[in-house]
């Protein structure tokens, strides 16, 4: 026995672990051999040994002698064979142990190695092995990441995704996809595609992309493409195979049972959101605002910060957190007042469920009320987002059927239908998903609940109560509704029947036809097929290495226990579908087998010696093999043997080259010769003849060969076959010299066999990739020889090549020209040529079905309210065009094409551009079948023409070129046809088609199809517009050449006017005189009739047309000007200056004129120019209008008045002729403008506002121009109208030229302020601040602007002085420098001159001024208009002439005297152009501001007279500001104008002195705009319409409230149609109103609730004469009508009048003063006011009159002597309780002792202080002298306004003590009430039956003076110093100050009777005698 046998002997009887660490290996190697014997003998698992060696493993696995370590491998796996899961507990050490000594070993050890880990995996050790490949792929040594990345893709593919838990390997994915190893980037793939096959594509996609590098991308979306069908698991874990194998050891006992193998093969669908890790978003939410942003009170804002969250809740998956408080501000916003905000705040909550899941749970039954009540909006985005946010929290298990059962009790309750319906629906969404168990748990809510609601009285709601039934019926089948169906009637059983039996066939079906499917075989057939090669490692996965499989799948022995079990038609189909296709892959054959094959057919010798080692042997034996091969007879039987014979020998490893060419010589004989060469020949031979290519030797033989095969197989096969081979191959000449092979295939076969997009795919991605030069410049040649078949559309696909290959490729295309269609030079034989070309397609390049793409998201998402989301639609179509190289199948394109037609109409212009290009790319892409896919949409494009915007017009055109470049044009014509008489185009638009028509034209001939074009063509040759006559004429006379004569003649039937003639001189022209025969002459026998000048009415018409033609018009015209010399140049009668000045838009920036506006401009011209004049002023050529100017200038001193009244339309037109380039025409203007200026000098007549709005933004833009000449003339006719029209006036214009771009015009205009400075200071002296612009402009870079500035500013220190640098403002040291130097330089100047020293002239003249100012104010203007002018007018003219007034007054005065800012201010606001009445409204703030904050109030007493001028201002203004902005401008002006009103009406001095009809124009105003459906689509339109709201309510609070009473009823009537600001709408001026006087009667209920405190502020008798007006206009039937369809203007008044009456008691009919009682029949208002007193009385809420109200009105004792006493006595004592109250008030103690001291001399017989029995002596005191001293005031003739008590009422009654107080001053009359008056009765009649009824108190009549305007002024302020306090003077002088109000003051007459107080304003003249 050997020493080593001996060791090992002795070995044997050591412990385990001493033989397995032993020293010696052999020992080690034997150790582990027995163990494995030992484990493969353990049967138990729960045996001792098997814990006991459990803990050996971890070293010997880790053994240094590999072959030890492959038993120790072997070994384990016998060991894990043997265990069960509780050997788990080794496997970390183990597993490490393995992952750190074997991934790297040999092979063999390495499959063990994985064998290894798998069986861990079967003994459920999932995390440990998973927590080692963490460790594994993080290895250095690529070798071992690659067997740990394999072993992984084997536990997925082999366990599946329950086992192995993707997440995991999701985590380990990232970090090796950067790997710098290409295997192990491979294997990574290979591992993410077979993730895929697991859980899906898209998880991976969302999980995994993001991390990648965009490469790695790209490939592995290539790859995903490969990846079909579900996987499912080929293993289990140890514990489920020990459960089935005791399932069928039973089932053997039992006998047969159901199969579950159908159910237990279904994969486990795995949920996205359990492999993401969750995000915190509590954390980025406070970080970004979204507090701060939901409580914005801009929605915009509030929506932006709503929208933060929805975007950081989007992710997959949420970390819980606590969402409280977020949940309570989302409910909040779910009810916000703007919409947007409410969509996103619920799509946030669909996110955070969606995100949360479970957690969100309490949030989701917290806000589900809300959600439910928000369904009754009706807006499409609100419903869509509330149902998928209500789907999504159901289906993310945040509520259950049984949580939502109270909800959904109440919301079905709900009043609103919407709310019913859809709650429903969504309960359907809920049952349908929801499991069985908790359907039957919840059905008893339900069923009672669906129930109640199938007697809804609302279709939607019985449906869906109908749909939740069916639903809950599907789901658990009918038992639970059997009891509810038999209480239902036979209808709705039946419709219930009908439904649940439709839902249930619905499922039978389906679960029949899955059935179906399972058992036909046909995926499982695949799926064997497919798994038939069993994958090792992840890299096989992949395309590029995945193995051929030799032979179907059925040939291999696959399953055959399945097919077994079909049926007969299961057999045959799977029999047809096996036979069907060719059998292209070969299987092997051995040597032997091929030999007993051939049989007799070669012989042995043949055989034996192309086995030869010598090449001599085998050169022979393949020569004499050709020779019989070629004596074969029948061939097609042996070919595939023969081609066998010759790759096995001698095969394609034969070295010799002669050898080699005879073995390519029998083959291509073979393929020509066969009748049918199999396709299986060709694959055994490509790669052979491929590497033969590559050789020059046999390189020709090679390519005949496989050009034969092309022939016998077709060329696409061959290329297919290529590009793998090519591609793989590591010699870089079979691919270089393989696609020179290509190029010769293509030449000889064309293109029509090949699939073109691999053939591209295959030069972008291999050939023109290679690093090989010779590859390279061969692709090319390729790519060339393809553009010479299918033409330049192949660019398309090769854009991302790189440039300089893109290059050469061109230079190739031009060697290869297109060539249209090509005859191949060779074809196929076989018969797969029919279905290649079919797939081929047979016109060049391929088309791509994008029909998938177009999804209903993207279709849906085009008409999103967002439009960025559109436009990233529109961008997402483009990028479908791109990816499919802008070629496309037209399938599935409908929805597409109605999706982009949509967009056609986009508010959005730029978005219409954007459809407008995607549109002409898809037409472009799609080709001729865009025709008939588009649905028309060629209609909806051309209507863009009719857009003002130039870019859209030439984006349109650019469609239309594309589109007739994919179809003809007679397939566009009845499209554009249509257009052309649309009068919506517009003329640009129709100029526009007519001249593209006339362009695509113009290179046809022969096309009938133009001939349509011809009638819409003579529709347009009588339109206003030249421009368009000119196109449609120039398109006539191509219609004419290109549809040829005959054509045309056929067409002339319905054309007439001025193109009939012009196509009948054309085809004269054309030497057609047979013309006039037939039908046509009688068409031409009628031109003269209806274009001869006989007609007056069709004299514009043909010489509108005429002159156009050549060598004629000279002629032509002298006649027509002889026909028209004698009538009037101008022609005014119809002139109306006013209406086309109020169209001027008043800006000082100058635009260019639009086309609408010089299209008015020829309209106006032709109505009011005489015809030879206006013709020649509007020809395009300048001689004539040189002509034209010189016809006016010959004329101008005879038509000096005329000229006058056309003005604006002549100033118009030359600003038309300085935007044109023809200096002739320019001059000749520049000639005649000064002498029209000086004429109308001469007239007195100076520039309105409008024409200097109109022609001096011009004149001072182009006064820059380039000729020196030009400017020169420019600068003196500025200067002429500076004098002639106004300097204050022009220097606005001037200012603005400052800004100009140009800056010639710059300098002009600084040279023009210096100009005014020096000639015009005194005038322009309030506008000085404008020298800071001048002043800016010393720091431009031209030298010469900055000349000119200086030069200005010394003109202006000379006459400024020192004063100058208040007005220059900030400047720079270098600025300032530069100034002082030049003041300096004009000092000296000066000096030099003898000029005196800077500003000295205006200091003399202001000392000139301060000692008499009189003197300066005669010489300048009407000192008293100057004077007293303001108090004068306010007397005696309306607003309108107060304007006029102080516009016409002269300047100089206001200016010399230090005019007032606010005066020159309300001048701006008036007259300026929204704009410019900024600056004055900014003047006016600033005045209302410090009078505010005055402590003395002097200034506030001079404000409050300009009030109501400045009221009547800033209201005329608010309607121009608000249409200025419509416009398109900012709303900057409308603020202004607002802000100003609200501080004027925020002071109630300021808002009581506004007069009633100013604020009747301001309300009405106000409301209109309130009302404007444009306001808030505005700039900031939210905010303006918060801010009239603010302002409305403020003059509610503050203006005089008897006018406001007053003028809100008065509004109550119908609007007139004129007053609203915008045109009428779809809305009818009915509805209008209606919206009118809702508002209206808003404001009066604001005012009525404030009544009971404000009674004694109002007067009674104002608004109750409005009250009777607005009955009396009614009339009783209208009032009958009215209330029985509860109108809300009546009720509103009669509310009004019930609440006076409540108020005041039986006393209202003392305040009947206004209101003539004694017409016939009676006023209304006594009905009503007797009905609210017997109402109140029977109430007990005052004291009745009497049973039955008072009959006849007036004073009841005086009227009526017979009556009762005690009627009149309680009458008479609720008059005394009503006044002793009023003395007992301390406010309102001087009206009372006045109106009791009336009482006294009403009633003498009366004891007042009978009824002062109860009150204290001193209050009794206090009464007698108060009634003392109001006689003594009567006497002196002063009133309680003006007088107060001496001393308040004593504290003896409630404490009431205040001062002294004086009552306001009453407003002035309405002007209107002399007309209603005189309407409604009130006369001079009635004032005489009135004087006769009251000559018995008549006491202070005496005196009286009906006329207001004669009454004296002084005898107010006698007793002006008679112990008056300075309170009572200020308010005499205020009286008498404000004359406007009336020369008296009203008395307070609110409880007078009726009677008293009507003869007092009988005697003040108030009421006057008409």
């Amino acid at each position: 026995m050997s020493e080593e046998e001996k060791l090992l002997k002795e070995a044997k009887r050591l412990p385990w672990e001493d033989r397995l660490l032993h020293k010696n290996w052999k020992v080690r190697n034997e150790a582990n051999i027995d163990l494995a014997a030992l484990c493969d003998s353990i049967t138990d698992p729960k045996d001792n040994r098997i814990r006991e060696l459990g803990p050996l493993f971890k070293k010997t696995v880790a053994d240094s002698n590999a072959p030890v370590q492959d038993k120790a491998l072997d070994a384990l796996i016998a060991y894990l064979k043997a265990a069960d899961a509780d050997a788990g507990r080794y496997a970390k050490e183990v597993c490490d142990a393995i992952a750190a000594k074997c991934l790297t070993g040999r092979p063999k050890t390495v499959e063990k190695a994985q064998a290894v880990f798998m069986l861990w995996v079967e003994l459920e050790a999932v995390d440990v092995f998973l927590d080692v490949m963490e460790k594994a792929i993080k290895n250095k040594v690529a070798k071992a990441v690659v067997p740990a990345i394999d072993v992984m893709f084997q536990a997925l593919s082999e366990f599946g995704a329950k086992i192995i838990p993707p997440k995991r390997i999701l985590k380990m994915l990232p970090e090796l996809f950067d790997h710098q190893d290409q295997s192990v980037r491979a294997s990574s793939k290979g591992l993410t595609l077979e993730l895929c096959r697991w859980i899906g594509k898209d998880p991976v996609k969302t999980i995994l992309f993001e991390k990648m590098r965009d490469t790695m991308k790209k490939e592995l979306e290539a790859e995903l493409v490969n990846v079909s069908g579900t996987a499912r698991p080929t293993r289990k874990i140890r514990a489920e195979q020990d459960k089935e194998l005791g399932q069928e050891l039973i089932s053997e006992d039992v006998g047969p049972g159901p199969s579950e193998e159908s159910t237990a093969d279904v994969p486990p669908e795995i949920d996205e959101y359990e492999l993401v890790d969750p995000v915190d978003i509590l954390t980025p939410l406070e970080k970004s605002g979204f507090w701060e942003g939901v409580k914005a009170t801009k929605w915009s804002e509030r929506k932006d910060a709503v929208a933060e969250l929805t975007k950081l809740a989007s992710t997959k998956r949420i970390a819980p957190g606590d969402f409280t408080e977020v949940c309570r501000t989302l409910k909040k916003l779910i009810t916000d007042v703007n919409i947007a905000v409410a969509v996103e705040a619920i799509q946030a909550i669909g996110n955070l469920a969606r995100g949360l899941r479970t957690h969100f749970s309490g949030s989701s039954r917290f806000l589900l009320p809300v959600l439910l009540e928000k369904l009754k909006e009706k807006k499409p985005t609100v419903a869509e987002s509330l149902t998928q946010t209500l789907q999504a929290m159901h289906k993310a298990g945040c509520l259950n059927l049984v949580d939502v059962v109270e909800d959904v009790k109440t919301s079905v309750k709900n009043k609103v239908p919407l709310v019913r319906s859809l709650t429903l629906n969504w309960v359907t969404f809920c049952v349908e998903t929801s499991s069985k168990a908790v359907v039957l748990k919840v059905h008893k809510d339900y069923v009672p609940i669906c129930m109640e609601c199938l007697n809804d009285g609302t279709p939607e709601v019985r449906d869906a109560a109908f749909s939740v039934l069916a639903a809950i019926a599907k789901s658990v089948g009918m038992r639970p509704l059997e009891r509810s169906i038999e209480k239902l009637d036979d209808v709705r059983r039946n419709k219930l029947s009908e439904m649940i039996a439709g839902a249930g066939g619905d499922v039978a079906t389906g679960t029949s036809s899955a059935r179906v499917q399972t058992s036909g075989g046909s995926v499982p057939s695949v799926e064997a097929s497919e798994s038939s090669f069993v994958r090792k490692s992840a890299a096989s996965m992949l395309s590029g290495k995945r193995p051929v499989s030799a032979a179907p799948a059925s040939k291999k022995g696959g399953p055959v226990k399945p097919s077994a079990k079909k049926d007969g038609s299961g057999k045959q189909e799977t029999s047809k579908l096996t036979e069907a296709p060719e059998d292209v892959e070969p299987s092997e054959m051995s040597l032997e087998e091929i030999e007993s094959r051939l049989g007799s057919l070669i012989p042995a010798d043949t055989v034996g010696q192309l086995k030869s080692a010598v090449w001599k042997e085998r050169l022979e034996a393949i020569s004499s093999l050709r020779q019989q091969v070629e004596a074969v007879q029948n061939l097609d039987q042996s070919v595939e043997i023969l081609v066998r014979l010759v790759c096995m020998l001698p095969g394609w490893s034969e070295k010799n080259v002669q050898v080699q060419q005879q073995v390519i010589e029998v083959i291509n004989y073979l393929a020509a010769t066969a009748t049918k060469f199999p396709k299986k020949c060709v694959v055994l031979c490509l790669l052979g003849i491929s590497e033969r290519v590559a050789d020059i030797k046999t390189r020709a033989h090679a390519m005949k060969c496989l050009t034969t095969f092309s022939e016998a197989v077709g060329p696409g096969f061959i290329f297919e076959r290529l590009y793998k081979i090519m591609k793989d191959h590591k010699n870089p000449k079979v691919l270089s010299e393989g696609i020179l092979w290509m190029v010769s295939a293509v030449e000889d076969f064309g293109v029509s066999h090949l699939k073109l997009k691999d053939l591209i795919d295959f030069c972008k991605d291999t050939g023109l990739q290679s690093s090989a030069a010779a590859t390279r410049n061969a692709t090319i040649k390729l790519l060339g020889a393809l553009h010479k078949f299918v033409g330049p559309d192949i660019k398309g696909f090769l854009a991302d090549v790189k440039p300089a290959l893109l290059s050469a490729l061109d230079t190739e295309y031009e060697k290869n020209p297109f060539e249209g269609t090509v005859v191949p030079k060779k074809t196929v034989r076989a018969s797969e040529s029919t279905s290649s070309v079919s797939a081929g397609g047979s016109d060049g390049l391929p088309r791509e079905d994008i029909s998938g793409k177009i999804t209903p998201t993207l279709v849906k998402s085009l008409e999103s309210p967002d439009w960025k989301v559109r436009l990233e639609s529109i961008e997402a179509v483009n990028k479908i065009l791109e990816e499919a190289n802008k070629r496309i199948q037209p399938a599935g394109t409908g929805e597409l094409f109605g999706g982009l037609r949509g967009r056609l109409y986009d508010s959005n212009k730029n978005l219409v551009m954007a459809t407008l290009t995607t549109l002409g790319a898809v037409a472009s892409a799609m080709g001729p079948a865009v025709e008939k896919s588009s649905k028309g949409v060629l209609s909806d494009i051309l209507k863009c023409l009719g857009d003002n915007k130039k870019h859209m017009r030439e984006c349109t055109l650019t469609v239309l070129d594309a589109w007739l470049a994919a179809v003809h044009l007679d397939k566009m014509v009845p499209y554009v046809t249509t257009a052309l008489t649309d009068a919506k185009l517009g003329a640009e638009g129709r100029k526009d088609l007519f001249d593209w028509l006339s362009k695509q034209l113009t290179g046809l001939s022969g096309f009938p199809d133009a001939a349509h074009l011809l009638k819409p063509a003579s529709i347009a040759m009588t339109d206003k517009s030249s421009d368009v006559r000119k196109a449609a004429e120039a398109c006539i006379v191509e219609v004419l050449r290109a549809g040829g004569q005959e054509t045309i003649e056929k067409n002339l039937k319905d054309i007439q006017g001025p193109a009939l003639a012009l196509i009948l001189e054309r085809i004269k022209l054309n030497g057609a005189s047979q013309v006039s025969m037939g039908p046509t002459s009688k068409s031409s026998s009628k031109v003269p009739k209806s274009n001869g000048l006989s007609k007056h009415g069709n004299r514009a018409v043909s010489l509108r047309v005429i002159p156009t033609k050549g060598a004629r018009p000279e002629s032509i015209m002298s006649v027509q000007d002889f026909a028209v010399q004698s009538q009037a140049l101008l022609n005014v009668k119809d002139s109306n200056k006013e209406d086309r000045e109020r169209m001027v838009v008043r800006r000082f920036k100058f635009e260019d004129p639009r086309i609408e506006q010089i299209q008015e401009l020829e309209n106006d011209m032709m109505k009011y120019f005489r015809e030879d004049l206006h013709r020649r002023l509007l020809s395009i050529d300048f001689k004539k209008q040189v002509d034209g100017l010189e016809m006016l200038q010959k004329a101008l001193p005879s038509i000096r008045k005329d000229i006058i009244e056309v003005l604006d339309i002549l100033l118009r037109w030359f600003v038309l002729q300085f935007c044109k380039s023809n200096t002739t025409c320019l001059l000749k203007v520049l000639e005649f403008l000064p002498e029209l200026f000086d004429t109308l000098r001469d007239e007195g007549y100076s520039l309105t506002e409008s024409e200097a709005a109109v022609f001096l933004p011009c004149l001072v833009e182009k006064s820059g121009h380039n000729i020196e000449k030009v400017r020169e003339k420019m600068r003196e006719l500025t200067k002429q109208i500076v004098n002639f029209y106004s300097a204050t006036k022009s220097l606005p214009y001037i200012l603005e030229g400052l800004r100009s771009k140009n800056n010639r015009t710059r300098i002009e205009c600084v040279d023009l302020v210096g100009f005014l400075i020096d000639h015009h200071g005194a005038e322009i002296s309030g506008q000085l601040k404008s020298l800071q612009i001048v002043a800016s402009l010393t720091a431009e870079r031209d030298g010469e602007i900055r000349k000119a500035a200086l030069n200005t500013l010394a003109t202006g220190y000379k006459i400024l002085g020192e004063d100058i640098w208040r007005y220059v403002g900030k400047l720079t040291d270098a600025q300032k420098s530069m100034l002082d130097d030049r003041f300096k330089w004009k000092v000296r100047e000066m000096e030099k001159k003898k000029e005196g020293k800077p500003g000295e002239a205006r200091a003399a003249l202001r000392r000139s001024v301060r000692e008499n100012g009189s003197d300066i104010a005669e010489q300048s203007g009407d000192v008293s208009q100057s004077v007293s002018g303001p108090t004068f007018m306010r007397r005696n003219c309306g607003h309108s002439e107060l304007h006029v007034e102080r516009s016409i007054m002269p300047r100089a005065l206001a200016s010399v005297s230090g005019p007032t800012d606010w005066n020159e201010a309300l001048d701006i606001i008036s007259f300026g152009s929204p704009e410019q009445s900024v600056e004055g409204m900014k003047v006016v703030c600033h005045e209302l501001a410090q009078a505010t904050n005055d402590p003395e109030g002097s200034v506030m007493d001079e404000l409050v007279k300009d009030a109501d001028r400045l009221v009547s201002c800033l209201a005329n203004k608010v309607a121009k500001t608000f249409d200025f902005s419509l416009t398109g401008a900012s709303s900057r002006s409308c603020k202004y104008v607002l802000n100003t009103l609200m501080q004027t009406f925020q002071n109630k001095r300021l808002a009581y002195a506004v007069q009633e009809s100013t604020l009747d124009s301001l309300i009405t105003e106000l409301l209109l705009w309130l009302l404007d459906e444009r306001v808030p689509h505005m700039d900031d339109g939210s905010q303006l319409l918060k801010a009239l709201n603010v302002l409305m309510l403020k003059i509610l609070d503050n203006a005089d409230r008897t006018s406001s009473f007053v003028v809100l009823i008065n509004l109550l009537r119908p609007l007139d149609p004129s007053r609203w600001p915008s045109p009428a709408s779809n809305e009818s001026f009915a509805a209008r109103n209606q919206r009118f006087s809702d508002l209206v009667v808003k404001c009066l209920i604001k005012l009525t609730k404030v009544l009971q405190s404000t009674i004694y502020d109002v007067d009674l008798d104002r608004i109750l004469q409005s009250i009777h007006v607005y009955l009396q206009e009614l009339g009783m039937e209208e009032i009958r009508r009215r209330a029985g369809a509860d109108d809300k203007p009546l009720r509103m008044v009669k509310t009004v009048l019930h609440e006076l009456v409540k108020l005041r008691g039986a006393a209202i009919k003392g305040h009947l003063s206004m209101v003539p009682i004694d017409m016939k029949p009676q006023p209304i208002i006594l009905a009503y006011i007797d009905l609210n007193l017997e109402t109140l009385a029977a109430a007990r809420m005052l004291t009745s009159t009497g049973p039955g109200g008072q009959t006849h009105w007036g004073d009841s004792a005086a009227n009526n002597p017979t009556s009762a006493t005690n009627s009149a006595d309680a009458q008479l004592k609720q008059e005394l309780a009503a006044i002793f109250k009023k003395i007992g008030d301390k406010q309102t103690c001087t009206i009372g002792l006045y109106e009791l001291y009336r009482i006294t001399q009403l009633y003498p017989k009366v004891d007042i202080f009978a009824q002062l029995q109860n009150a204290s002596e001193a209050f009794r005191t206090y009464i007698r002298d108060g009634l003392a001293q109001m006689e003594k005031n009567a006497a002196a003739g002063r009133t309680p306004s003006s007088v107060p008590m001496a001393t308040p009422p004593p504290a003896a009654l409630d404490n009431r003590i205040g001062g002294a107080i004086a009552s306001k001053v009453l407003p002035p009359e309405n002007p209107l009430s002399d007309q209603r008056n005189e309407r409604f009765g009130v006369t001079s009649g009635t004032l005489d039956a009135i004087r006769e009824r009251m000559k018995s108190m008549q006491l202070a009549a005496a005196a009286g003076n009906p006329d207001p305007g004669n009454r004296p002024l002084i005898n107010m302020n006698d007793n002006v110093n008679n112990g008056l306090s300075s309170q009572s003077r200020s308010s005499d002088r205020a009286s008498v100050e404000n004359p406007a109000q009336g020369s008296v003051l009203p008395m307070d007459e609110k409880a007078l009777s009726g009677l008293q107080a009507r003869m007092e304003r009988l005697k003040s003249g108030t009421i006057e005698p008409l």
